[in-house]
């Protein structure tokens, strides 16, 4: 067994316990103490990228138990990019941290390494009870993220959060204690084998367990009419906490392909599933896109922006093809990185405008707003999926692989959205930017340290990197989608890599 699959969560998890151990010493041995651990982690996760590449399953088992009995964690080309996206995402997140706003947050660091660690979990478990286990982390994590240095506004829309995801983790006990009463075993792979022994009696109770896990994993990544939480909480949740927050719609989504091709691979949701989520998440990509219009202030613009790269990637999801599958997991790494610039940009904007903060409707001074602009610009033709950059690179294949002809409503969904979302931005950037009142009009800006706005430059340089290295990027990709889109195969090398029956000793 490969020692290093386990790192991107037990690194995330000492690194924490180190920072609780150290608050008392200040917030700049927090800050090194978190510096060290990401850096750590950002480099086992371009390690495992490496092994992953060459289409071999590895498989580590937490104390050597049987992989139907305890905890097997799984690293193929899906998890090792999901693992280092989410290490690309949270150095910049740090960085913007640790301009100050980390000493009005307390133990925001250990939250954020505990939030890494759930993450990264749900990433790499092999067993489904285990998902729930590190759902459960990284909501715990994110609760306390969320209320960081809050007061009234930020508290009522968290205690909504909360309440939204206790109600969400009772249903997915629920779908698990059906699934195991039905089939004995939580374990991907098992299932996956056991599906075909289920007495005929028994498959519309396990399809109720599947369709309520299915409805879970739509609620965590705001799948229509599932979505409603997540504009006012990621739009009021401090910066570096809402582009952290990014990757968690991705969670659920990831959770919806795992769950979908891997356990289901003997296609018990052919006849319903895919075909319902390929609908609504076309509806979700035009509600978003009328959200995006409707936003009154650019962090709710950008939430909605989340909403609508989410169900773009429901789109290509669903269709099921190899070509759309590699296409969205490309766009999933550049909507994570893009939205979460955006929300680092806004929070700068909102600061430098005095009382007007992010507000669209106020016409508003804002000194030294000539880097802030061209950030924003190049954020907004990134995101918009206007060329020559990743977004474009990112929808173009993703409409190369749909044809017109089979799935038009595909390309009018995917059109229509864009449009939508280049008119709100195009307002957006001539609201604060362009039309602004005389210097003297307006409060007095707060300074802005420059590893915040460093931060976002980053982020934006790694969509950069996509454009440039689109051909080996999407290359891993498509062979990404090729792997989890055979899951006999996977199965197979799961079972010679962990056995999944094991004799008791004697």
């Amino acid at each position: 067994m490969n020692p290093l699959v386990v790192l991107p969560i037990l690194l995330p998890l000492l690194t924490g316990a180190l920072v609780l151990m150290s608050e008392r010493r200040g917030i700049v041995v927090q800050r090194l103490v978190s510096w060290l651990g990401v850096s750590a982690l950002l480099a086992v996760c371009i390690a495992l990228l490496v092994q992953a590449s060459d289409g071999t399953v590895q498989v580590y088992l937490l104390g050597d138990w049987p992989a139907r009995l305890g905890i097997a964690l799984v690293l193929d080309r899906l998890s090792a990019m999901m693992a280092l996206t989410t290490a690309l995402l949270a150095v910049a997140c740090l960085l913007y941290a640790c301009g100050g706003w980390d000493r009005r947050a307390p133990h925001f660091h250990a939250l954020f390494q505990l939030q890494l660690m759930g993450i990264n979990g749900a990433f790499l478990t092999g067993d489904i009870f285990n998902l729930f286990v590190f759902f459960e982390v990284l909501l715990i994590a994110s609760y306390g993220l969320m209320g960081s240095g809050g007061r009234r506004a930020r508290m009522r829309i968290g205690l909504h959060y909360v309440a939204f995801n206790v109600m969400a983790s009772t249903l997915f006990l629920i779908a698990l204690g059906l699934l195991y009463g039905l089939i004995g075993t939580l374990n991907m792979a098992e299932i996956g084998l056991r599906l075909s022994e289920v007495s005929p009696q028994d498959a519309r109770l396990l399809q109720a367990a599947l369709g309520l896990m299915l409805v879970v994993f739509c609620a965590k990544a705001a799948l229509l009419p599932l979505y409603f939480w997540l504009p006012e909480a990621y739009g009021r949740a401090p910066a570096a906490v809402a582009a952290l927050f990014v990757i968690m719609t991705k969670v659920g989504l990831y959770a919806v392909l795992r769950v979908g091709t891997l356990v289901l691979g003997a296609g018990l949701l052919s006849g319903f599933a895919w075909q319902a989520l390929l609908f609504l998440g076309m509806l979700t990509l035009l509600l978003a896109g009328v959200g995006v219009l409707a936003a009154a202030r650019l962090r709710t613009l950008v939430a909605y922006l989340v909403l609508v790269s989410a169900a773009t990637l429901f789109v290509a999801f669903a269709l099921q093809r190899v070509d759309t599958i590699g296409a969205g997991l490309y766009y999933l790494a550049h909507s994570t990185f893009v939205a979460a610039a955006l929300f680092l940009l806004a929070d700068i904007v909102r600061r430098r405008r005095g009382r007007a903060q992010d507000w669209l409707q106020v016409v508003a001074p804002m000194p030294e707003k000539t880097l802030p602009a061209l950030l924003f610009l190049l954020a907004a033709v990134s995101v918009a999926g206007l060329p020559p950059l990743s977004g474009f690179l990112g929808k173009l294949m993703l409409m190369q692989a749909t044809p017109a002809v089979d799935t038009p409503w595909v390309w009018t969904a995917l059109l229509l959205s864009s449009f939508m979302v280049v008119t709100a931005l195009a307002r957006a950037g001539s609201r604060m930017f362009w039309r602004v009142a005389p210097e003297g009009d307006g409060a007095r800006a707060d300074p802005v340290p420059w590893v915040q706005t460093g931060a976002v430059v980053l982020l934006l340089g790694y969509g950069i990197v996509m454009t440039v290295l689109a051909g080996p990027i999407s290359n891993y990709t498509r062979a990404a989608a090729s792997q989890i889109l055979d899951p006999a195969a996977m199965i197979d090398d799961i079972r010679h890599s962990a056995p999944l029956h094991r004799e008791p000793s004697p």
